[in-house]
């Protein structure tokens, strides 16, 4: 059967991107601005055109030709994406009109102009409460006044209850076309996963220091929870189409802490922050604390506050916090931990994702058990290692388009 078509806008390395495909839609387009995080997707979606480019700088027609060329028609059955929003004007003026906004704008501009059956709209809880209400607000209405009645009540979803090992809310908008069924909102689930549960089996492999060598599949175990990471997709994501690769998980790269560091680490108890940096020291029967990604290249390429092990004196690797975000071992990241964990940390947790696509199948009357399974072309490792300015190289694009950073910060905890 013929699997739905999605496009993920503000895609980055591509959290949305997998849980819908898990849920069984074919994401036929991407659109990211930053190069790495782009050609990261790439990586992960052979299958996908990823776009590398300022939203600003597309008309629609653009989309549309890749879709033909695709041989998909017109009538798209979902649109997802989460723009930034950042500016709160005065009280009393629109502050859909803030040009800080003007991501969302365009995002809207998406939206009306390919008239998808469904949208997904997901930010920050924020927005949600005090003067920001009043821009989710009129967000609503405009939606609305353009024939696409909103889900509700609106929600913030907590990922936790959907079965991630973390605790991450996010505030999400659910839309759809006036001459199509309504979509609600996903059922919390009744499965409730801990830290423990998902990188138990990376705790007895010592973290790689400054080379991303692979683990040997044969050192894992993915039972339980861990089923879901496998490098043959099953369980939540046994509808995702086959990936080529080899018998290695990679990413599993932390850093060389001091001893001073260490020492810290270990003096704190499970559960607890330590002092110094104010890292928090993860509890195996926990939930892992919000993974954040930090700050942008230009904003000083500050790597966000990581959680230490709950086992060993030591901040967790890229691949435990992957798996901490629900991403499978399949699914690669930079093999420099601060694109690594910026990728991760802007990510939408895949597993709340499909909660939310598979609510849109069910509409959409998709028989799951009918949908095609394709085994994937074969992509270059190396996409991990390329820099902001191989990476631009690659798409073709200047390499300041995100602007150079004006500090960095190269201590090390």
């Amino acid at each position: 059967m013929k699997r739905p078509i999605a496009i993920d806008l503000f895609s980055g390395c591509g959290g949305m991107s997998l849980g819908l495909e898990a849920s069984g839609f074919d994401v036929a387009v991407a659109l990211e601005f930053d190069a790495i995080h782009a050609l990261i997707h790439h990586l992960n979606f052979p299958y996908t055109t990823t776009i590398c480019e300022d939203i600003n700088n597309l008309k629609t027609d653009y989309f549309k030709n890749i879709l033909k060329q695709k041989g998909v028609d017109y009538d798209i059955d979902l649109i997802a994406g989460g723009p930034p929003c950042q500016g709160f004007s005065l009280m009393g003026k629109r502050q859909l009109d803030d040009p800080r906004n003007s991501l969302v704008f365009e995002y809207f501009r998406v939206i009306k102009d390919l008239k998808p059956k469904y949208f997904i709209f997901e930010n920050v809880p924020g927005i949600a409460v005090g003067k920001h209400q009043q821009f989710l607000e009129e967000l609503i209405t405009e939606f609305e006044n353009f024939g696409f009645p909103i889900a509700k009540p609106v929600k913030i979803l907590d990922a936790s209850l959907f079965g991630a090992p973390q605790k991450r809310k996010r505030l999400i908008l659910m839309g759809s076309r006036h001459d199509v069924k309504p979509v609600s909102y996903p059922l919390e689930t009744q499965e409730l996963n801990n830290v423990e549960s998902a990188i138990a089996d990376l705790s007895l492999i010592p973290a790689f220091m400054g080379e991303n060598q692979g683990i040997d599949l044969k050192k894992l175990d993915y039972s339980g929870f861990r089923r879901n990471f496998a490098l043959n997709s099953q369980g939540i994501y046994k509808l995702c189409h086959h990936r080529q690769r080899d018998y290695f998980i990679y990413n599993h790269v932390g850093s060389n802490h001091t001893e001073k560091s260490i020492g810290r680490f270990q003096a704190t108890s499970q559960g607890e922050i330590e002092k110094t940096s104010r890292f928090l020291k993860l509890s195996p029967t926990g939930l892992c604390n919000t993974l954040r990604a930090g700050t942008a290249r230009d904003k000083g390429a500050y790597t966000a506050a990581r959680p230490i092990h709950y086992q060993q004196p030591r901040c967790i690797t890229v691949r435990e916090a992957a798996r901490l975000h629900t991403f499978p071992d399949w699914f690669l990241f930079h093999e420099t931990i601060w694109h690594g964990f910026r990728e991760i940390g802007n990510a939408v947790i895949p597993i709340l994702a499909k909660a939310i696509g598979d609510e849109i199948i069910k509409v959409l009357e998709v028989d799951i058990n009918q949908l095609e399974i394709r085994k994937l072309e074969k992509i270059d490792l190396k996409f991990m290692e390329f820099n902001m300015d191989k990476a631009s190289s690659y798409w073709n694009i200047k390499n300041d388009i995100i602007p150079k950073r004006k500090r960095l910060d190269m201590s090390l905890l």
